[in-house]
């Protein structure tokens, strides 16, 4: 275009770099500020459409400050103001997550004289949404109401519809949706979508099945976003089998899957163990234009480690190198992790070295898998010493590192140095939880120590972390096998009032008592009504 000669209008350049603005994948903005450069020095002057397309740009990359300043030249120039212009500023601060100045620039905008439009308005409720900010979501709804020039529209509500769903928030969202319909708004697919998978990940099943039949029977065609959702629900539910069928239902209705809509499937496959189908899912997946990426590789080798065929998910970690895609982080711990459950420690501490190598951090995650692969080698020194390499490396062990190393002292007979780790677990300010509590009364109980198991019971109950049924049932065992039945019975009513139930070990030592030719009438009559 612009070797052209005569050159072409400011109208086409514009309506060219406006084109180019919304191919949001390509984060285009910097190319347009700089395409807008290279039209400024061949002489063309701004207008107003041009000015509000480059404000745009600016506010997409977060500096509204310089969008404020076009504001000016926009007033310099004479140009008569109108919602557009402000729009993109409320909307740069939005996406910037300012929302109080987006706020405040509607006040002065009104201030001003000017009547916001609905695309303000939704920009803001957009940015309430966002941060999770319902209330003021609603009460603004309700504003724009209560005015006679414009009414809320279907997109609106169904943003508010999907932050209360995301939110939990169900009855609101559902109440909601029945104004809306009662005000002659029509629900589209977006808003169904978002409150059957709202219903569905609230353990509302039944209600998630009758949203999805009213929405069918209002003959609005699923898209792909409901076919993903449908697939991703009937996955995790375990019927891999009704989410191929959603597959193969969306191909033949035109629907073209995406990747999310592979990714759930594949997820799916790989959590069922079904590899083969994982693997011809993947052929199929470039094959319709869909080329697996990083997370689909490591959902291969998340799967195959859990399939216990460590060999394969080594294959596809040198599949993703060949393809010249890095590995993260995750890729890396899922692979350690599986290394270390196959007690294949040597290799994943390669591994370990190799991430660290290409500059990608080991977390709390990594040093997790590796420190719980040595205590259960036995190798205690070096997961101490790997401990002290980790706080060296600015990765702060949090409770589920002391668990590991407090639970293989325990199980080692070590208790002392189980109860050195506690002690300088809660030095470090972090907070002990029940699985904690639990690994330390079982260490005591399995030597016998029940005094010390119950002291450790009661710091469990002044520390606000209420014991649950595996604390009491190890409780329970340790007294049966010290031969203290008065105790046992003691702590087994404790359990019982505070609705828990002894397990099948706990049952099984008092049936094992009962039967004892060692116990007396009385302790047996005891027994007797414990087990009926």
């Amino acid at each position: 275009m612009i070797n052209l000669r005569p050159l072409p209008s400011l109208i086409q350049f514009t309506q060219l770099f406006n084109a180019i603005s919304k191919l949001k994948r390509l984060e285009p903005h910097s190319t347009i500020i700089s395409l807008f450069r290279k039209i400024e020095l061949l002489g063309i002057s701004h207008d107003m459409l041009s000015l509000s397309v480059l404000a745009n740009c600016y506010c997409h990359l977060g500096r509204v400050d310089f969008g404020f300043s076009l504001l000016g030249k926009i007033i310099k120039l004479g140009y008569p103001l109108d919602c557009v212009i402000f729009n993109t500023l409320i909307n740069g601060y939005i996406h910037s997550d300012k929302l109080p100045q987006a706020a405040h620039l509607l006040n002065q905008i009104v201030k001003l004289g000017f009547q916001p439009d609905l695309i303000m308005y939704s920009t803001i409720v957009k940015g309430l949404c966002r941060i999770g900010d319902n209330t003021s979501a609603l009460t603004l709804l309700n504003k724009m109401q209560s005015r006679s020039h414009f009414k809320p529209n279907i997109v609106l509500y169904s943003t508010i519809i999907d932050s209360l769903c995301k939110d939990r928030l169900l009855q609101q969202a559902l109440d909601l949706f029945s104004s809306m319909k009662t005000q002659g708004i029509k629900p589209d697919v977006v808003t169904f979508t978002s409150l059957v998978r709202g219903l569905y990940n609230s353990g509302c099943g039944d209600e998630a099945h009758r949203m999805l039949t009213e929405m069918l029977e209002s003959n609005i065609a699923p898209n792909v976003k409901t076919y993903s959702m449908l697939v991703d629900m009937f996955c995790k539910d375990g019927c891999v089998d009704q989410a191929q069928s959603i597959l193969k239902q969306m191909i033949e209705k035109g629907v073209t899957p995406d990747m999310i809509t592979y990714s759930a499937l594949l997820d799916g496959y790989c959590l069922r163990g079904q590899m083969e189908d994982a693997e011809n899912l993947l052929v199929l997946m470039a094959e319709n234009g869909c080329e697996p990426d990083l997370v689909s590789f490591s959902t291969m080798i998340n799967g195959y480690c859990k399939a216990k065929n460590i060999d394969k998910a080594l294959n596809i970690f040198q599949e993703i190198l060949q393809k010249g895609i890095t590995p993260n982080v995750v890729t890396y711990n899922t692979l350690i992790d599986g290394l270390c459950k196959a007690n294949r420690f040597p290799l994943a501490h390669k591994l370990f070295k190799d991430m660290r190598a290409h500059g990608i951090a080991p977390d709390v995650v990594t040093y997790a898998s590796l420190l719980d692969s040595l205590c259960k080698s036995a190798k205690l020194d070096e997961a101490v010493k790997l401990l002290e390499e980790m706080e060296d490396n600015g990765v702060k062990p949090n409770v589920v590192i002391y668990n590991i190393l407090i639970d293989n002292l325990c199980e080692s007979g070590k208790l002392e140095d189980a109860a050195k780790f506690f002690s300088d677990l809660v030095t470090k300010g972090l907070q002990p939880d029940v699985k904690t509590y639990n690994i330390l009364i079982k260490g005591f109980c399995k030597k016998g120590m029940m005094s010390e198991a119950g002291q450790v019971l009661r710091i469990m109950e002044e520390d606000g972390c209420p014991p649950d049924d595996r604390t009491y049932n190890t409780v329970i065992r340790g007294y049966i096998l010290s031969n203290d039945l008065s105790n046992a019975l003691y702590y087994h009513d404790i359990m019982v009032g505070k609705g828990f139930q002894a397990d099948a070990d706990t049952f099984s030592l008092f049936v094992g008592l009962l039967s004892s030719e060692n116990l007396s009438d009385s302790k047996k009559d005891l027994l007797q009504m414990f087990i009926c």
